[in-house]
C-alpha cells in the first residue's frame, strides 16, 4: 500500500487548477481585445493639463469607443496623469521635457495601424477625428492635418500666432512646392507608414514643423481637413512661448532646408557670393582694362573679389556634393523601409 508523502492531492488541486485556467483564459481573451482595439490608438501628450484632460478622455473615448487612449505626462507636477488613470486610459511617462521628445516617445512606443494625435487641452474637437481618419483609413493620405485657421473662437489665437503661423506655411510651401495652410497644428490623424518611416529628432513645439516637413521630404501622402479650433477654457494656461517657440520654429526650417535640400541651399548662397564678388571685381577689371592690360589697381579689393569667386565655388560643389549624399540614403532608407515592410 503506496502513501503520498508529499500532501498532494488531486482532489484538493481540482479548484486550483480550474481557477488558474479561467484566469489563463482571461488575460487571454484581455490580451486580443486590447489587440484588437489597439488598431486605433489616441495620443494625447500632456503637460500639466489637469483642467482639461478629463474632457479630452471622455470625448475621444465617446467618439471612438474601438480606440485605445494613450496619455504622455511629460513632467507634469499637478493631477494630470492621476486622473487619465482613473479614466482607464494609458499613461505613459516621459521625462525629457519638451513636445519633441514626447512625439517621438509615443512613435517608438505605441504600435498600432491608425493613430490620432491631439493636445490634451481640448481646444481641438473629438467629434473631427472621423474626418480626419477617413482619409487616412481609405488610403487616400498617410497622415491628415486639422487645418484650424479656417474657423477660429474669439481668443483661440494669439495675435503674433496667426502672423506666425502664415509665414512658416510660406516659407514651407516655397521650399517644398506645396500648398498648406497651417503648418503648426497638434491634431493629425496617421497610418503606421509613417511611424516607420518618418524620424523625428526635434524636441520642442517645432516637431509639427518637422513631421510636416518629413512627409513632404518623403512624398507620403499629406492632406488637410478644415476643423474648428477652441480657445482654451479657463484653467488651463498655453505652454507655447511666441517669441523664444517662434525663433525656434524659423530654425528648424533654415536647418531641415540645408539639410533636405543642400543643393538649393548651397547654390542659391553660392550665386549670391558669386554675384558679390563680380561686384567687387568690377573696378579692379575696369582699372586693369583702362591701364591696356599693365597694371592692377585697388590690390586688395581684387583679392576679396576673386576668394569671393572661390568661395562661390565651393558652396555649389558643396551643393552638389550633399545633394547626391543625400539622394543615396533616401534611396538606401526605401531599400530598408521595404525590407521591413
Amino acid at each position: 500500500m503506496h502513501r503520498n508523502t508529499s500532501g498532494f492531492t488531486f482532489h484538493e488541486s481540482l479548484p486550483s487548477i480550474i481557477l488558474g485556467l479561467a484566469s489563463s483564459l482571461r488575460m487571454i481573451s484581455i490580451a486580443a481585445a486590447m489587440n484588437e482595439q489597439s488598431r486605433l490608438a489616441v495620443l494625447i501628450p500632456c503637460y500639466n493639463e489637469e483642467a482639461t484632460i478629463g474632457k479630452v478622455i471622455r470625448d475621444f473615448r465617446s467618439q471612438l469607443p474601438d480606440s485605445v487612449i494613450y496619455v504622455f505626462d511629460n513632467c507634469c507636477s499637478d493631477r494630470t496623469a492621476e486622473i487619465a488613470r482613473e479614466l482607464g486610459a494609458i499613461v505613459i511617462s516621459e521625462s525629457r521635457q519638451g513636445k519633441g521628445y514626447v512625439v517621438e516617445s509615443m512613435l517608438a512606443t505605441v504600435a498600432s495601424d491608425f493613430y490620432v494625435l491631439v493636445d490634451g487641452d481640448d481646444t481641438y474637437p473629438a467629434e473631427c477625428a472621423h474626418a480626419l481618419l477617413e482619409p487616412v483609413r481609405s488610403g487616400k493620405a498617410d497622415m491628415t492635418v486639422g487645418a484650424r485657421l479656417a474657423e477660429t473662437a474669439s481668443g483661440s489665437f494669439r495675435p503674433m500666432h496667426v502672423f506666425g503661423n502664415r509665414l512658416v506655411c510660406s516659407l514651407i510651401n516655397k521650399i517644398f512646392h506645396a500648398d498648406l495652410t497651417d503648418i503648426l497644428s497638434g491634431y493629425r490623424a496617421f497610418n503606421r507608414k509613417v511611424v516607420q518611416r518618418i524620424p523625428v529628432v526635434s524636441s520642442g513645439f517645432e516637431v509639427e514643423t518637422e513631421l510636416t516637413v518629413q512627409m513632404l521630404y518623403y512624398h507620403l501622402k499629406l492632406v488637410e481637413v478644415a476643423i474648428p479650433y477652441r480657445g482654451r477654457p479657463p484653467g488651463s494656461v498655453s505652454k507655447l512661448r511666441t517669441l523664444p517657440d517662434g525663433v525656434r520654429v524659423l530654425w528648424k526650417i533654415f536647418s531641415l532646408f540645408r539639410n533636405f535640400k543642400p543643393l538649393t541651399f548651397f547654390g542659391s548662397l553660392g550665386i549670391v557670393v558669386f554675384f558679390l564678388g563680380i561686384l567687387a571685381g568690377s573696378l579692379p577689371i575696369y582699372d586693369f582694362v583702362q591701364s591696356g592690360f599693365t597694371e592692377v589697381k585697388r590690390f586688395p579689393l581684387a583679392i576679396l573679389a576673386a576668394s569671393l569667386v572661390l568661395l562661390a565655388s565651393s558652396l555649389g560643389l558643396l551643393g552638389i556634393i550633399l545633394h547626391a549624399v543625400n539622394w543615396r540614403f533616401k534611396e538606401l532608407h526605401n531599400v530598408i523601409i521595404r525590407r521591413h515592410d
